[in-house]
């Protein structure tokens, strides 16, 4: 079995079979409680936030300490048994689908926080706890985990640090591999393994870069130390509307250009805008073709200088209106629009697929204006919400996943949308990760020897592909078979990429 080995059907009885194999070999590592394995009791697990695949496991542990956590992967290697490892399941992109013939190791119960150092401004986490845990715990000693995702609420550490997720703050503080100092956890043969230190620096190779961002395929972390930033003493939010989407992208190149690295800059469309007003009442302006939020932090007189000159960008950019928060329920209010984004686009559709690409800051008009062709040519709606500041898109294409036609054009929709960011000078994924949703488009950005020499760092990590198989690097079988499907659906790769 290969790193990018497809899940296939078993036959009933062999499923059955392999099943009971399972069942009794981890019987033997947790409580009862800890094991499900009816279909009932997996079929919460059976995808993340990426709903429209699904998959049931064989099996799904709940282990509450590491030593459990070493048994069940032992015990899986023994038998050659993928393993799936799963935080909260918010992810996007189908990192945390499981695998038919698998189990899904659940760190859901991993969570509480170790430590926090004020002095050495750190924070030592299980990878279950909450992002905003961490924030909520280091509050009283002045401190806070900067990199924000927008389910900060719900998603964990673990998680973050499997995706390198991002948030609406990232462009000044970095995202989740500048703010993680250490990994700890256990390779999939269940040998203990450390990424990183809590030192300033680490010996050796920089492996914990290599850890962060690598959506579970190399080795399962259960302990991440994390750095704790100083609360600003004040945070102020522009609110800037704009009567067309190119003002509003060459305002954020504007912004950049002359120097100034807001705490966040955010980019929200008229229809996103529209559905997130209808849910939280920010305040938007829904006459605006564009939004843009742009927050400065820091001392009083940092920011109030930060402020008068970005408003002098956004004006001479064609601004149509400024609004400055005058207080901070008002700069939340501001940013509960931008936070609720997915959630208010699941009020105004059955479903919605995000996408996660990256393009140059320059280029932002330019993906906003293709996206809205985009929408008349496969026949779905597009709200659309960008991390502005670093060129990170996140547009969330709207259809019904119980419609079989809706729901192969909006895969087709994304999939136009990724190449063309890479067209651009983009990327496929920004902080989502690929999972299966992209592993079509990972064949358009990567040639053969590029995706070979990462199935390379994947088997030197877990030679058998037992960890998490079937995501992020497609085979070259996989890319034979999406160039033969675009084909098929009549559009060939977009025409700066190379042809199948």
């Amino acid at each position: 079995m290969t790193a990018a080995t497809a899940s296939t059907p078993l036959p009933a009885d062999d499923r059955a079979a392999r099943q009971r194999e399972v069942v009794a070999a981890l019987s033997a590592c947790l409580p009862k409680a800890a094991l499900l394995h009816t279909d009932e009791d997996t079929t919460p697990y059976e995808c993340d936030g990426l709903t429209a695949y699904r998959e049931r496991p064989l099996a799904v542990a709940l282990p509450e300490t590491e030593a459990q956590v070493q048994a069940v992967l032992r015990a899986c290697h023994a038998l050659q048994i993928p393993v799936v490892a799963r935080g909260a399941g918010t992810g996007l992109s189908g990192g945390a689908m499981p695998h038919r013939r698998g189990v899904i190791l659940s760190l859901a119960r991993f969570n509480r926080i170790l430590s926090i150092d004020p002095l050495a401004r750190t924070a030592r986490v299980q990878c279950g706890v909450r992002n905003a845990a961490i924030s909520e715990a280091a509050a009283p000693h002045g401190l806070y985990y900067a990199p924000d995702p927008s389910s900060q609420i719900a998603c964990t550490i673990g998680g973050n640090v499997a995706e390198n997720s991002g948030g609406v703050h990232c462009l000044k503080y970095g995202l989740t591999v500048h703010n993680v100092l250490r990994v700890r956890g256990f390779a999939m043969d269940g040998e203990p393994v450390e990424f990183g230190a809590e030192a300033l620096d680490a010996a050796g190779l920089d492996l914990l870069s290599l850890m962060i961002g690598s959506e579970g395929m190399l080795a399962v972390g259960v302990e991440v130390t994390v750095r704790l930033v100083p609360r600003p003493q004040v945070a102020r939010c522009i609110m800037a509307s704009f009567a067309d989407v190119r003002r509003a992208g060459d305002a954020v190149a504007g912004v950049i250009a002359a120097g100034i690295i807001p705490a966040g800059l955010e980019m929200m469309d008229r229809p996103m805008t529209a559905a997130v007003e209808d849910f939280v009442q920010a305040g938007y302006d829904l006459s605006a073709e564009a939004i843009l939020l742009c927050e400065s932090d820091g001392t009083p007189e940092e920011v109030e200088e930060e402020i008068g000159r970005m408003s002098d960008v956004l004006r001479q950019c064609g601004a149509t209106a400024i609004a400055v928060s005058r207080d901070e329920p008002e700069r939340l209010r501001f940013w509960s629009g931008r936070k609720n984004a997915f959630p208010a686009s699941g009020r105004i559709s059955p479903d919605y697929m995000c996408m996660d690409s990256t393009i140059p800051r320059k280029r932002l008009a330019d993906m906003l204006l293709a996206i809205q062709t985009m929408e008349q040519k496969y026949g779905l709606r597009c709200a659309n919400v960008f991390h502005a500041g670093d060129g990170n898109l996140h547009p969330l294409i709207l259809f019904d996943a119980n419609d079989a036609d809706q729901l192969h054009r909006c895969e087709r929709f994304g999939a136009d949308i990724l190449e063309t960011s890479v067209a651009m000078g983009g990327t496929v994924t920004g902080e989502h990760g690929v999972g299966i949703e992209k592993l079509g488009s990972m064949c358009v950005q990567f040639t053969d020897s590029e995706r070979e020499q990462m199935l390379g760092i994947k088997r030197a990590f877990d030679p058998q592909g037992l960890l998490n198989p079937g995501k992020v690097i497609p085979t070259l079988h996989r890319c034979a078979e999406y160039g033969r499907m675009v084909v098929r659906a009549g559009q060939m790769p977009h025409p700066d990429l190379p042809r199948f």
